[in-house]
């Protein structure tokens, strides 16, 4: 059990083993769990100047009218501190879920994709938190694996999501801020009882603390119990091998999952999507899904979201499927030899010589290739097969996935189309390659981290 005053050494052997990441950021929302974690933090690396370059991170929901008053507050309050911070604006679309899932869906993605590799994201989720949790999952009918509430740490994109807090009940974080005179944001959504865990909160909670005073400490050592048990189960389970298909998407191959009875399935796909760096949903959404797998037609593609992550089954394998940032914003830019075109929802596109004998594109020196994404009707000669082919056709045979079909970089030359990003080269200038003033070039595709996991 946690000590009943709250320090910085009560946290500083947690942080320590996370000494050796290249950059620690600490979820900054300005209430009263990431102030007190934020103050401890700074507390830690003076007494440790060796511990990593710390970043808070603060995620702008733009759901409240305060929400630019709060940004400005976590601003100032790093400047203060001596802290790096970063603002990222989210746009919440609910689309069914309810709004809490559908801002912590917005709030994780901004997590995963601002980590670097082997990164550390540091949240102030404490005791309460934790109880809460586990009561919700066990509301809605949650296994061994839900029950136990929040992992001290787990993956999160390329780096990891620790929790040093867990132990420590909200008035211990209370007490800690008082004593050190810290400011911090009261959100007055925490008020809405018509929220699940406001609810639990203030009505639910409140009784069961007047009839057993520590049930906090219990429910959470109880939460520990079903974290070991999970585990060992998880133990019992056979390996599982992400798969990559040519663009980069991981997956894994569906059969070696739906072989399995309907409980070891779930447990197989849970412990995937979490080495994903995911939280998994529940037991019965997961149950629903590999149902829909196993007797949907094989032209019918079941989805299943997580955290804002999208999954689809093709060709017998599930995929992760790339994010969605704008990339048909990048339509109409060019790209010349030496001049290489990047863009955030594209990645990188260049030219690179080709080799002796090697399909490319024969350009002067100063021309420029226009970028285009598919419209329909489009045609491509390839030097290897007579006549000209529907791009359309050549998707369908090479198995390119759908979701990238439409987001294929395609490069013109006026309105004639010379290559279908680094997958097929339209040879109709292959007759000019003799020419000493032109030569033959590459496209080299660099899919960004946001398109693909490269």
């Amino acid at each position: 059990m946690a000590s009943s005053a709250l320090t910085v050494d009560h946290v500083l052997h947690q942080l320590l083993p996370l000494a050796t990441a290249p950059h620690w950021w600490v979820a900054y929302s300005g209430g009263l769990d990431s102030t007190v974690l934020l103050h401890l933090l700074v507390n830690a690396r003076r007494i440790n100047p060796g511990l990593p370059a710390l970043t808070a991170l603060h995620v702008h929901h733009q759901l409240q009218a305060e929400a630019d008053s709060w940004l400005a507050h976590c601003k100032q309050q790093c400047e203060g501190l001596g802290v790096n911070f970063d603002a990222q604006r989210v746009a919440v679309a609910v689309q069914g879920r309810g709004l809490e899932a559908a801002a912590r869906d917005a709030r994780q993605a901004v997590f995963a994709n601002r980590l670097g590799q082997g990164e550390v994201l540091l949240t102030g989720h404490h005791q309460d938190d934790q109880v809460e949790t586990f009561f919700l999952r066990l509301l809605r009918g949650a296994g061994v694996e839900g029950l136990g509430a929040m992992a001290a740490s787990r993956p999160l994109g390329e780096g990891q999501l620790h929790r040093p807090l867990l132990e420590f009940p909200r008035e211990q974080l209370l007490a800690y801020a008082r004593l050190y005179n810290l400011s911090w944001i009261e959100d007055p959504s925490n008020r809405d009882t018509d929220l699940d865990r406001n609810y639990l909160r203030s009505r639910v909670l409140p009784m069961l603390a007047e009839r057993w005073p520590g049930y906090r400490a219990t429910v959470s050592r109880a939460a520990l119990e079903q974290q070991a048990a999970a585990h060992a189960l998880a133990e019992d389970l056979p390996p599982i091998t992400t798969l990559h298909n040519r663009f980069g998407d991981p997956g894994l191959p569906l059969d070696d999952v739906l072989e399995q009875g309907d409980a070891q399935a779930a447990r197989l796909l849970r412990r995937w999507l979490r080495q994903q760096g995911l939280r998994a949903p529940d037991r019965a959404s997961l149950l629903e899904f590999l149902r829909q797998l196993g007797q949907a037609a094989a032209d019918r593609e079941p989805r299943l979201v997580v955290d804002g992550a999208v999954f689809q089954r093709f060709l017998g394998e599930l995929y992760r499927l790339p994010a969605t940032p704008d990339w048909r914003a990048a339509e109409g830019l060019e790209l010349g030899a030496g001049n290489p075109l990047t863009h955030p929802g594209l990645g990188r596109l260049s030219l690179v010589p080709a080799g002796e004998g090697e399909p490319g594109i024969v350009l002067a020196p100063e021309e420029r290739l226009t970028l285009r994404f598919r419209r329909g009707g489009e045609r491509c000669r390839l030097a290897s097969r007579e006549g000209s082919h529907s791009l359309k056709k050549l998707l369908q045979e090479a198995a390119v996935p759908p979701w990238w079909r439409e987001r294929l970089p395609l490069l013109y030359r006026g309105e004639e189309l010379l290559a279908v990003a680094d997958c097929w080269y339209c040879s109709g200038d292959v007759e000019e390659g003799h020419r000493a003033s032109r030569k033959r070039w590459q496209v080299r595709w660099e899919r960004n981290s946001a398109t693909a996991a490269d």
